[in-house]
């Protein structure tokens, strides 16, 4: 597709957005006195602030262009990402993990498991983290490039390189707390700036009724063709879908990924940390409609010659990442079209500050103190995080070239979480659960499970074994084999964790105290009326889900 022109109202919202970002950093740095405002926003926000960024910071490359280009690749399934595959970890994270996280006052997840376990194993998660965020991290740069190259007609170098350079002032300068800040005003951007979209599309084909007739069932269902892996868009059966994506991605980042865990940590209180997730929820649930549905509406059209609609490729391979912006280009008219862009620019810098607060966090305290100057003031953690974030962009710039290789930046997302965050599930389960885990047995498991992953992972890319090995069915697709290398990966580290368990030390219960079930003093939630306890809203959020996937089984 050729450049789209702007007007001078398109131009003058896309600098209004820079402009007020950039903003917020400099009038936040004042607020910003020392490491607890940097890293945690002070711990003060109230459950709806601390919720909206909880979700904002997802809210990034991976959902806007990667589920729509993932909908249009494998239909309505996609929505199990949102409701199966999200819901049920975050209230999990809400109403049972929140506690243990919260009490102990730590600063990252990483901190969690030196309390439970040990420094290694800190050390370990820190590292691994640290990693996979900087390839995460990479998407949103990539993904902003797509956006202005493709749409815009921007040099795809200059486009990464002022992205980068956005994200690096504002999250420098305050932290967590400008990143939080800034993602709330990037959720509602993101609403209104994508919502006509969908509805435009839906208009154009003659309503929502249609948009489902002209699928056929593979595409348009959920539950209903699991039951056979060739029938679905996904090439998955049920089992892979609850095991892999429901249980053990989900919940592997829902729970343990300390992007979106910090923000419930900036909470003023337990109440409104384990509000967090579950005000997240109602939300989280409502997004297909702005990505499934304009995935939906896209396919149509790709179908219809008359349209004019095609995907974008680059030496024959095709972007499905292109779908999102080529429906802008579609429907916005001149004059709205730099709300759209604005609202993509938006995701993506969301996506990407959340994933520097959150490396600038993980490296200053589970790495750089605890490795490599313990003794170190918090005058100089305060400079070393901002150190972090520079170093943390320039290293995601070079992650956002690798990103640009895959045909879909979800099947890139999913097989990284499986890495990392599918046996650290494990990991955080039992040693949340079960007081006789022992350090060893946490440290080798989560070495095994994670070796296990990545190890899969390459015997499939380079046909060590075929896909279906791991999936046990006749077929499978990319996404398939993710899912399951993951449930894979999570039952290794799970059952190593309690062999070695079993023959190694294990903790004295006194240091236990606050960090494991039965150690842990109950939450007392007598005196509060049932529609404010946070279990209440959790059943409410579990109703909703069970109507959506009954609605479209």
């Amino acid at each position: 597709m050729s450049a789209i022109s702007l007007t001078f109202v398109d131009w003058l919202i896309i600098a209004i957005y820079f402009t007020f970002v950039l903003g917020i950093g400099f009038y936040l740095k004042k607020y910003t006195r020392n490491q607890e405002d940097f890293f945690m926003a002070g711990r003060k926000n109230s459950s709806w602030v601390a919720g909206l960024a909880f979700l904002s910071a997802n809210l990034g490359a991976l959902e806007l262009l990667g589920m729509t280009g993932n909908t249009f690749k494998y239909g309505m399934s996609v929505a199990h990402f949102y409701w199966i595959g999200a819901i049920p970890a975050m209230l999990f994270l809400g109403i049972y993990m929140m506690p243990f996280y919260f009490s102990s006052r730590i600063h990252s997840v990483p901190g969690y498991l030196k309390l439970r376990f040990d420094e290694k194993t800190r050390v370990l998660n820190g590292i691994s983290f640290a990693v996979m965020t900087l390839l995460v991290s990479g998407i949103n740069l990539y993904a902003m490039a797509l956006v202005l190259h493709t749409f815009l007609g921007w040099n795809w170098d200059v486009s990464m390189w002022v992205s980068a350079v956005t994200v690096m002032v504002y999250v420098g300068l305050s932290g967590l707390m400008s990143a939080i800040f800034t993602e709330i005003i990037q959720f509602f951007l993101i609403w209104f700036g994508l919502f006509l979209v969908s509805a435009l599309g839906i208009i154009e084909i003659g309503g929502l009724d249609k948009v489902f007739a002209n699928l056929e069932p593979s595409l348009r269902t959920l539950w209903s063709t699991t039951s056979d892996p060739s029938q679905n868009g996904m090439l998955i059966s049920w089992a892979g879908i609850v095991l892999g994506l429901g249980f053990v991605l989900s919940f592997g980042y829902w729970t343990t990924d300390f992007l979106v865990v910090q923000r419930a940590f900036s909470a003023k209180d337990l109440r409104s940390a384990r509000m967090t997730p579950i005000t997240a929820s109602f939300f989280k649930m409502g997004i297909p409609f702005l990505v499934i549905v304009a995935g939906l509406v896209a396919i149509i059209l790709s179908r219809d010659p008359s349209s004019g609609f095609a995907l974008l490729s680059d030496q024959g391979q095709v972007n499905y990442d292109s779908a999102l912006p080529l429906l802008i280009a579609r429907y916005y008219p001149n004059g709205l079209i730099g709300l759209g862009v604005t609202a993509l620019l938006a995701g993506f810098m969301a996506g990407q500050a959340g994933n520097v607060s959150a490396f600038n966090t993980v490296w200053t305290y589970d790495i750089y103190r605890s490795v490599i100057n313990r003794k170190a003031s918090d005058e100089h953690l305060l400079w070393m995080g901002r150190v972090a974030t520079v170093v943390g962009v320039a290293v995601s710039l070079v992650t956002a070239y690798w990103a640009k290789s895959f045909p879909s930046i979800m099947d890139y997302m999913q097989a990284i979480f499986s890495w990392v965050n599918a046996p650290l599930f494990a990991t955080m389960l039992l040693g949340m659960f079960v007081r006789w885990i022992t350090p060893n047995g946490a440290f080798w498991g989560l070495i095994a499970g994670m070796g296990s992953s990545f190890t899969l992972f390459l015997a499939v890319k380079y046909n060590w074994i075929d896909a279906t090995t791991l999936t046990l069915s006749n077929t499978a697709s990319d996404m398939a084999a993710n899912f399951w290398r993951a449930w894979w990966a999570w039952l290794i580290c799970f059952v190593l964790t309690i062999v070695i368990s079993l023959f190694t030390k294990r903790k004295p219960d006194e240091e236990l105290v606050g960090l494991v079930k039965g150690l842990t003093p109950e939450v007392d939630t007598g005196h509060i009326p049932y529609y404010r306890k946070p279990g209440f809203y959790a059943i409410l959020s579990l109703i909703v889900l069970v109507a959506l996937n009954i609605y479209f089984w």
